[in-house]
C-alpha cells in the first residue's frame, strides 16, 4: 500500500492555505504519476502551513489517535448464587499523538517545546488538527485535539553510515481527539 501523510494545522483558513501557489505546481506533479493498481487513494503530501504560530509543515508518520477507558471490575452475586464479573467504564484516558518528520531548517517544533521546558505550559497548549489528504490534495480525515501541548521532542539519530533521512519526531499530550471528518 501507499504511503500516508497527516498535516498539523489549527487554523480556521487550513482549507483557504490549500490555494497557495505552491499547490499548483504540486499538483502538476502529482498529476503525472503512473501506475496507481492498489486501489488506495492516499499518498504522502508535503505542503507547509502553521498551527496557530506554534508548527508548520507536514509530517510523513502520525499514531496515537485514539482513546481508552480503564476497565473496573465488579464482582456481585446473582440472585441464584451465581458469581458474576461486570465490567464497568472507569477514567477515560486520551493516547499522545506522535508525529514524525524528516529533519528540515524549520525551528518551530523546537520552539514550542523550548516554550514547555521554560515553564510556559499553558502558553503553549494549543487546540489543533491531524489531516490527511489524498493524492488530489483533498482533505479525507480530520481529527481535532484540544489543549495540546508538545510533552516530548526528539531529534534524529546521527549514523553517517545510513543512506536514510533524518527523522524527528514530536509528541503532543493533550485533554481530548475526536474525528470530525
Amino acid at each position: 500500500g501507499t504511503q500516508h501523510a497527516f498535516r498539523i494545522a489549527t487554523e480556521p483558513q487550513t482549507r483557504d492555505g490549500l490555494t497557495q501557489p505552491f499547490l499548483s505546481g504540486y499538483g502538476a506533479a502529482l498529476s503525472s504519476l503512473r501506475g496507481w493498481s492498489d486501489g488506495d487513494p492516499f499518498m504522502v503530501n508535503y505542503i507547509g502551513h502553521p498551527m496557530q504560530g506554534a508548527v508548520s509543515g507536514y509530517f510523513t508518520e502520525c499514531s496515537g489517535l485514539g482513546s481508552e477507558h480503564e476497565v473496573i471490575e465488579h464482582k456481585v452475586v446473582t440472585e441464584t448464587g451465581q458469581e458474576v464479573v461486570l465490567k464497568l467504564p472507569g477514567r477515560l484516558k486520551w493516547d499522545n499523538i506522535t508525529l514524525k518528520r524528516g529533519i528540515t531548517s524549520s525551528m518551530d517544533i523546537w520552539d514550542w517545546r523550548k516554550q514547555v521546558e521554560d515553564g510556559g505550559v499553558a502558553g503553549a497548549r494549543r487546540d489543533g488538527s491531524i489531516v490527511m489528504y489524498d493524492q488530489e490534495l483533498k482533505e479525507v480525515a480530520r481529527w481535532n485535539f484540544v489543549d495540546g501541548w508538545p510533552s516530548k521532542i526528539t531529534g534524529p539519530t546521527a549514523n553517517t553510515d545510513a543512506n536514510e533521512v533524518a527523522i524527528e519526531e514530536l509528541t503532543i499530550t493533550h485533554e481530548g481527539l475526536g474525528r470530525v471528518a
